[in-house]
C-alpha cells in the first residue's frame, strides 16, 4: 500500500479519475461536436464567399460587357454626330452660297431699278427744260408780234358776226 502513499500515485488516480468523468459526461464528444459545429459554419461561410465570388465575377464580366457596348455605342454617335456636322457644314455652305447669289441678283435689279429710275428723271426734266424752253420761245414770239395775222381775221369775222 505503499503506493497509496505516493503522491504521484493520487495525482494519476486523480487524473483518471477526471478523465473518466470527462468520458462518462461526453464532454469529448460534446466537443467535437462543437468543433463540428464551428467547422460547418466556417464551410458554410467559405462556401458563401465562394458563391458571392462567383456573382461577384459574373456581374464585374457583364458590367464590362455593358462597358464595351456603351464604348463602341458611344464612338458610333460620335462618328453619326460628326458625319452630321459635316452634312450640315455641307448644307450651309450650299445654302450661303444660294444666299449670296439671290443677294448678288437682286442688288443687281436695285441697281437695274435704280438707273432705270434716273434715266427716267432725267428724262422728264429734258421734258419739263424743253417745255420751259417752248414756253419762253413761244412768249417771246407773242411778245414780239403785237397781233397774229391768224387771230386779227377771226375777231374780225366774230365783230361780224355778233352783230
Amino acid at each position: 500500500m505503499e503506493f497509496l502513499a505516493d503522491a504521484h500515485a493520487w495525482e494519476i488516480i486523480g487524473l483518471l479519475i477526471f478523465l473518466g468523468l470527462l468520458i462518462y459526461l461526453k464532454v469529448p464528444g460534446m466537443a467535437l461536436a462543437a468543433l463540428d459545429s464551428r467547422g460547418a459554419k466556417i464551410q458554410a461561410q467559405l462556401d458563401e464567399a465562394t458563391k458571392l465570388r462567383e456573382e461577384a465575377q459574373k456581374l464585374l464580366a457583364e458590367i464590362n460587357t455593358q462597358r464595351e457596348a456603351a464604348e463602341h455605342q458611344a464612338e458610333s454617335i460620335v462618328a453619326m454626330a460628326k458625319e452630321e456636322a459635316a452634312r450640315l457644314g455641307e448644307e450651309s455652305k450650299v445654302k450661303l452660297e444660294d444666299q449670296i447669289k439671290r443677294r448678288g441678283e437682286m442688288a443687281e435689279r436695285r441697281i437695274a431699278l435704280a438707273e432705270a429710275q434716273a434715266a427716267a428723271e432725267v428724262k422728264a426734266a429734258a421734258v419739263d427744260l424743253a417745255a420751259q424752253a417752248a414756253e419762253r420761245v413761244l412768249a417771246a414770239r407773242l411778245a414780239a408780234a403785237k397781233s397774229d395775222p391768224l387771230i386779227d381775221p377771226a375777231v374780225a369775222q366774230l365783230a361780224t358776226k355778233l352783230q
